[in-house]
């Protein structure tokens, strides 16, 4: 009864149900009328045949015809009052069998169901959810970000304000809660005191609110905001978010640096613990044409050569890999190995070695400045020329018009540009000028970003030899603030992680696991201990008290729990 009564109130609350509650009324209404019409005209003609029945009858006869009963107790004798009948029969036809289901059930039954459904949304997190996230919007961030949590058996709740959207996406198997964001009820009903981590992924005022309503019952608990416009940083900041995260500005940073232009040098990617992460492009070294054997790296500098980017695609490098110009050598190794590294391959910046970039907002104006920091000419083409100056004041050259023309192509430089740059937020356009800027210049590295990763294959096969995405450059920064670690870009789907060493594994020696073969994941070394060994020999043993420490995509992830759950 307590169901109902809250279903009803919740009914009559709605706007929108009321005024199907009025449509539904009239229809009755217009019912009741012909009713009463119809029951007049009987008594009148059952007199004119000289047939005297109560009022009551009327209605009564009304009734039966109209319902198609037809129970034939009373009847007319005469054409007139069988035409009569005849139209009070279609009448009900229409009214009854057609009008009235559909105006109920379109303005009674499916509200009140929807009522209903509404009411099972989840309103509040179960009472002994700890360490979880909460996430305030479900966008292409959060749900990159909510992939890898579920993957990785790590609590969260997504915190959503329609109902009917909030019951779909837990029909979907998504945890999510009703709430407004800046709501000091709804961050309670989230248990905001005992997360281990808040993002802000709205628009810059909105996180403010969120940030300042979460510090009400939190003042401890992280709160990492996502922010569009880099001079609300501070105002984040003052409102007490611990981690502002600019990500349009990092996604060009990170772009940039995996550009191969300018200095031949080791460029460094990320930290995992004690291991530092390098990628080398071998275009500017002595290294093209030879394995990685032959290469000598381990021997020469201490790193361990563990992948290579072939073409935008992470292959395992064994010994027997041959390393070609196209190749983007990844390593691992202690900062002094990377170091020696560095020093062995690095070059000169070449000043005849622009870059060309595509596209001149936020991203595109980040990856300008990182690379005119590295001494890169860099030439910008923007086809909306309100933002020229705000580009002038990052690039060497600016050149308004379409990269669809061939001559505003040329005019930036794509036949002697040594790397291209594609920032569009258009996944199309970026897939179509990977494939235009490789057809005009063959031997140009392109990078580019995307916005959904279904498209990655596609600019791969265009001709892009890396891309990075907003949303999973985003999800990959938010955990990284989660496990507060150093964030690691090593690709678009490639993460370094470690897992605990399986008991089928425990004890056997490495070159027997053949984990790679199964799985299709890299083992770069063991942690133990906050302690990175990246010596793994076809005869090493493998610890149980230790971690593999592995590359892969989330798939390869999946497949090796899969493989050696036990």
């Amino acid at each position: 009864m307590k169901s109902f009564t809250s279903q009803a109130i919740a009914v009559l609350r709605d706007r929108e149900l009321r005024q199907n509650f009025w449509a539904l009324g009239k229809t009755f209404l217009v019912l009741a009328v012909f009713i009463a019409i119809y029951s007049v005209v009987f008594h009148l003609l059952m007199l004119a045949e000289g047939q005297n029945h109560s009022w009551l009858t009327g209605v009564y006869w009304t009734l039966t015809v109209m319902s198609t009963l037809g129970f034939g107790d009373i009847t007319f004798h005469t054409d007139a009052g069988r035409l009569f009948s005849m139209l009070v029969l279609l009448t009900g036809v229409v009214l009854l069998l057609i009008v009235l289901p559909f105006s109920f059930i379109r303005h009674f039954y499916a509200p009140w169901m929807e009522a209903q459904l509404r009411l099972k949304a989840p309103r509040e997190v179960p009472a002994e959810m700890t360490g979880h996230i909460i996430i305030a919007e479900l966008d292409a961030v959060a749900q990159a970000l909510i992939a890898r949590l579920r993957q990785q058996h790590i609590p969260y709740v997504l915190i959503e304000p329609d109902p009917a959207r909030a019951l779909s996406l837990h029909l979907e198997g998504i945890h999510v809660i009703v709430g407004e964001p800046d709501s000091v009820a709804t961050w309670n009903a989230a248990r905001a005191r005992f997360a281990s981590l808040v993002v802000a992924n709205k628009t810059d005022p909105e996180n403010t609110a969120i940030t300042l309503t979460v510090r009400e019952l939190a003042e401890k608990v992280p709160v990492a905001a996502i922010v569009s416009d880099e001079d609300a940083i501070d105002i984040l900041e003052l409102s007490g978010a611990t981690n502002v995260i600019a990500l349009r500005q990092r996604l060009g940073q990170h772009l940039a640096a995996h550009a191969d232009v300018g200095t031949a040098a080791a460029h460094h990617v990320g930290q995992f613990g004690d291991l530092s992460i390098a990628e080398v492009p071998i275009r500017r070294t002595d290294l093209g044409g030879r394995t990685v054997r032959e290469s000598k790296l381990s021997a020469r500098t201490g790193v361990h050569v563990v992948s290579s980017w072939e073409r935008g695609k992470l292959v395992a490098a064994n010994a027997d890999l041959l390393l070609t110009d196209d190749s983007i050598i990844v390593v691992v190794g202690t900062e002094r190995q990377v170091q020696s590294l560095n020093a062995l391959v690095s070059g000169a910046v070449d000043g005849d070695d622009p870059a060309l970039i595509i596209g001149g907002g936020a991203v595109g104006r980040a990856a300008a400045r990182a690379l005119k920091e590295k001494g890169v000419h860099v030439a910008v083409i923007e086809q909306d020329a309100s933002l020229e100056s705000l580009i002038r004041a990052d690039a060497d050259e600016v050149i308004i018009g379409s990269a669809a023309d061939i001559n505003v192509m040329k005019a930036g430089g794509i036949e002697s540009a040594s790397a291209v740059l594609l920032t569009t937020h258009d996944d199309a356009i970026n897939i179509y000028l990977a494939l235009y800027a490789r057809r005009l210049n063959p031997e140009c590295h392109i990078v580019s970003r995307i916005t959904h990763e279904r498209n990655l294959e596609s600019i791969h096969r265009a001709g892009a030899n890396f891309v990075l995405s907003e949303s999973s450059l985003g999800a990959k920064l938010l955990l990284s603030v989660y496990s507060d670690r150093e964030f690691v870009v090593v690709g678009e789907e490639v993460d370094v992680f470690t897992e605990p060493m399986p008991k089928a594994l425990s004890g056997k020696r490495f070159g027997e696991c053949h984990i790679g073969e199964k799985t299709g994941i890299r083992v770069v070394g063991t942690r133990r201990k906050d302690v990175t060994d990246c010596d793994l020999e076809e005869d090493t043993l493998l610890d149980p008290d230790a971690d593999l420490v592995m590359f892969g995509t989330r798939t390869q992830r999946k497949a090796f729990r899969e493989q050696y759950s036990d």
